[in-house]
């Protein structure tokens, strides 16, 4: 075989590889929304020439080639009249009135004229290395990519009613593409943009900044300073002026409401200001907004927020089901944690593919994407992305500032609302261990209890209570330790235990609360001091004996089975506080009760008494009411009611921890 022929073969080989690829684009073209099928099916029926031709130079290569002189060839010309002309040449490619391009045989952009520029809305060199389709709607990208091959193949000039991808939105255009073969062999593609009938829809022709004619005029040389005529001193239409300080505008209001959606986010959910926050850019600067979380080391799809409709919906579900592979735009950035702007979006695997293979970005139509990281400025949590479809226009530096400042302010509310819940767990854990986890049952008695932190529960409380078997019958201790938090948890849990010790051997409540309260004084609790009530039970024949000793702590109520209720003192001095050589004869105060069957012991610390409603009433100036009201009921229930009462008093604005212990007598034990 002749190196000819060899080179021939190969290239049809190459060709086959091209068509492949081409015929896929062409399907997936033909599912989108606003594809046109004549275009589509004049691009099926150039591959299909292309495919015969390919088989015909497949079988048997001959040499096309005529001759290899250069009868065009210039004569000797100086050099100088050769620069002239070149700049001759140079300056009417420019500054021609329709938009130019100069293609490789791939479509990739070689040059473009100031006019092609005006129709990018960006310079002729933000074109070049680009291809061509990127600057062409969706619909029509396939189809111009087998008519370049076919004008590549057979050397004749075409033409294809396109949508190209104005700086405003979609601009409705013919693109005339012709074939032009350099001295030395060299084949490149000439193409032109005239006024043309396909637009996309809902894009409107005023919004293209091209006065109703299709193609937006060429402005000249921007270095010469001269404004086109009824313009401004700066070059710019008023009209323009306008829509940029609107732009500006419109950007600092997202700002603004992103702002205040993490300012209002009482709950502190990470959940919820992802999902409002995309919403909210849904709404206003983008067509999808995308929103990626890495979750146990591996970056998880979160949310998919896009137009409104049972359609669109379908769709974002489609999308939200698919993971963030390796090598797509979301997760490079947030491996990479650097923002990524690709104002046409020319590479459709940008965000992977669907369980089908197809393009998500093309399901999405978006020709136009940003993706920024989601980071505090230390640690990356994710990634941002947004999306435009034609119709919208296209993402600008500014865009791409104003979400990287939204992702790190979602970046360090996603870091606050992480640190509230870890400082919530462990609130939450050293808490459980104040408290017992179950109280036992103790035959003639029901008990039951209830506790209910103030505000967020970040804190550990100080309160506490606990129920335990002492000589010849049970204790119930119940406290309240001043202030929150680590100190104060440390200092509930010395108090909780040491009265628990001290009372397994001590038959006298009040002996116990003395030495409790050296055990405090012992301890460095940084002048916190803790209030205590302990109760020894024992029952005597039919009655329940109760000997009380108080240390500072209010109640408890007695309320009898007939609905008599008896608010019972505190008294006594707060453990840690004092010592007895320090203040003589201050010790725990102390009283005895018996009770009957259906009397009740309402243990409370006082989170209860101190509720306020919005009148700043007490809670304590009804407690007494409410329990008569609840004589008879079990203790469960009485617990039940009176927290369910609390919480609606206050209007669920709790202003201290709420703890309640409740036990009531049953029949006496054989």
């Amino acid at each position: 075989m002749s190196q000819n022929a060899g080179n021939g073969a190969s290239g049809a080989y190459l060709g086959f590889a091209g068509l492949a690829e081409r015929s896929a684009a062409l399907r997936q073209a033909a599912v989108l929304p606003g594809a046109d099928p004549r275009t589509l099916l004049e691009a099926a029926f150039a591959e299909l020439d292309g495919a015969l031709e390919l088989l015909t130079v497949w079988g048997a290569y001959g040499d096309a080639e005529a001759g290899t002189g250069n009868p065009d060839a210039p004569g000797e010309r100086s050099a100088e009249a050769l620069a002239a002309e070149r700049r001759l040449l140079r300056a009417v490619f420019q500054r021609a009135p329709v938009p130019l391009f100069v293609l490789e045989q791939d479509g990739t952009v070689r040059r473009a004229n100031g006019a092609a520029g005006e129709l990018t809305g960006s310079s002729p060199g933000y074109a070049t290395g680009r291809s061509l389709t990127a600057f062409v709607d969706l619909s029509s990208r396939a189809a111009l990519q087998s008519q370049l091959a076919a004008i590549v193949r057979t050397r004749v000039a075409r033409q294809l009613e396109c949508t190209m991808l104005g700086p405003d939105g979609p601009v409705g255009a013919t693109l005339t593409v012709g074939p032009v073969e350099l001295a030395d062999g060299q084949l490149l593609l000439i193409a032109a943009l005239s006024p043309g009938a396909a637009l996309s829809p809902g894009a409107d022709p005023r919004a293209r900044g091209d006065r109703g004619e299709g193609i937006p005029p060429a402005r000249g040389d921007r270095g010469e300073g001269i404004p086109p005529d009824g313009g401004s001193p700066g070059g710019r239409p008023p009209g323009e002026n306008r829509a940029t300080l609107q732009a500006m505008t419109r950007r600092m209001d997202t700002v603004t409401a992103v702002t205040r959606l993490l300012l209002d986010n009482s709950t502190f959910s990470e959940a919820v200001t992802l999902q409002r926050c995309a919403r909210l850019l849904a709404g206003d600067i983008a067509s999808w907004v995308i929103v990626d979380v890495e979750r146990m080391g591996r970056l998880r799809r979160q949310y998919v927020i896009g137009p409104s409709g049972e359609a669109a919906e379908e769709l974002a579900r489609q999308v939200r089901r698919t993971e963030p592979r390796s090598g797509t735009t979301p997760w490079q950035v947030h491996t990479a944690r650097k923002p990524v702007l690709l104002a046409h979006a020319d590479d459709m695997s940008l965000l992977g593919t669907d369980s089908a293979g197809t393009p998500l970005l093309m399901l999405l139509g978006a020709t136009s994407l940003l993706s920024v990281p989601i980071s505090d400025g230390t640690t990356s949590y994710g990634a941002l992305t947004l999306a435009r479809r034609a119709a919208d226009g296209r993402f600008e530096i500014a865009d791409l500032a104003l979400a990287a400042e939204i992702g790190e302010h979602l970046g360090v509310a996603i870091r606050v609302d992480r640190m509230f819940r870890h400082r919530s767990s462990v609130a939450e854990a050293l808490q459980a261990s104040l408290l017992p986890t179950r109280l036992p049952e103790i035959p003639g008695l029901d008990l039951s209890a209830a506790y209910l932190p103030a505000g967020q529960g970040l804190e550990a409380s100080g309160d506490f209570y606990d129920v335990f078997p002492v000589r010849d019958g049970w204790g119930i201790t119940i406290g309240d330790v001043c202030g929150k938090g680590q100190e104060a948890a440390a200092m509930t849990a010395a108090a909780r235990h040491a009265i628990r010790v001290l009372a397994t051997y001590n038959p006298d409540p009040v002996d116990v609360l003395v030495k409790a309260n050296e055990v405090m004084l012992g301890g460095d609790y940084e002048d916190r001091f803790v209030t205590a009530k302990l109760a020894y039970l024992k029952w005597e024949r039919r009655r329940l004996r109760v000997r009380l000793a108080s240390a500072g702590h209010p109640g408890p109520a007695l309320v009898r089975s007939d609905g008599r209720v008896e608010m019972l003192s505190g008294g006594g001095m707060p453990l840690g506080l004092f010592g007895a050589a320090e203040v003589p004869g201050v010790e725990p105060e102390a009283e005895t009760l018996r009770l009957r069957t259906g009397d009740l012991l309402f243990f409370f610390s006082d989170g209860v008494t101190d509720a306020r409603n919005a009148e700043l009433a007490y809670f304590e100036e009804r407690l007494a009411d409410e329990l008569a009201g609840l004589a008879g009921r079990s203790a469960a229930e009485t617990a039940r009611a009176i927290q369910s009462m609390l919480i609606s008093f206050s209007q669920d604005e709790l202003r201290d921890d709420l703890t309640i212990l409740v036990a009531r007598v049953t029949d006496p034990p054989e």
